[in-house]
């Protein structure tokens, strides 16, 4: 079966983006699989940079904070990485982008001739207020998934990739007795983004991956 790494981006847990995280979750175990939910807020994550954590160029072995190695334990003892986050000013939060500055670092995830990621799968899920229309004519979603897939997934050597953004989750506005339906639009979107990329979670590890996949757009039905 395999394990997945879970990275949930969102300060409060009654969140729809938290809901969806735990949806997810939920899916994930009736399936066989394991998970290991790393809630940035909740384990309070100092996104900052402190000269420990900086790379250092002339020596790739270069020992980082404790806090950092025991996120890079997570990542490694992992099988699939999925990160649920919403959309803020068309990327990911401040938090996540620490993450990825702090723990994604030289030595460990990019830095090697051989990438000691590159076997896992990969699924970015944001949670965007605003129309796929809307981003598509601006070139955001394309943006993001050039941001995400390919300057960090595929730059750590992780080809069997994928950004799936979920368009139309703000609540706000919409009649008090429609959330309800909409809400569940946006979790089963979600579960079908983790299926379409992830696959089966009883599956074994070692399996062959998917290949990269560009970004897609799932608009939830107004």
């Amino acid at each position: 079966m395999s394990h997945t790494l879970m990275v949930v981006a969102h300060p409060r847990p009654d969140s729809l983006t938290a809901q969806a995280a735990a949806g997810l979750q939920a899916r994930i175990r009736d399936g066989g699989g394991t998970v290991d939910v790393l809630d940035l807020y909740a384990e309070r994550f100092d996104p900052r940079m402190y000269p420990e954590d900086e790379p250092d160029w002339e020596n790739r072995d270069k020992r980082y904070s404790a806090e950092v190695h025991a996120h890079m334990d997570r990542i490694t003892a992992a099988d699939d990485i999925l990160v649920v986050f919403p959309v803020w000013w068309y990327g990911p939060p401040a938090i996540l982008k620490g993450w990825i500055d702090r723990v994604w670092n030289y030595g460990f995830a990019y830095g090697r001739s051989t990438p000691r990621l590159g076997a896992k799968r990969m699924l970015w899920l944001g949670l965007a207020g605003g129309t796929a229309a809307e981003f598509a004519d601006l070139g955001l979603d394309t943006a993001m998934d050039t941001q995400l897939r390919v300057g960090i997934s595929e730059y750590n050597g992780i080809t069997a990739s994928a950004v799936r953004l979920l368009h139309g989750t703000e609540l706000t506005g919409v009649p008090v007795h429609v959330r309800p339906a909409r809400v569940r639009d946006v979790l089963a979107a979600a579960e079908a983004a983790r299926q379409e990329i992830l696959g089966d979670p009883a599956r074994q590890p070692g399996e062959a991956p998917l290949r990269g996949t560009a970004t897609a757009r799932v608009e939830v039905a107004s």
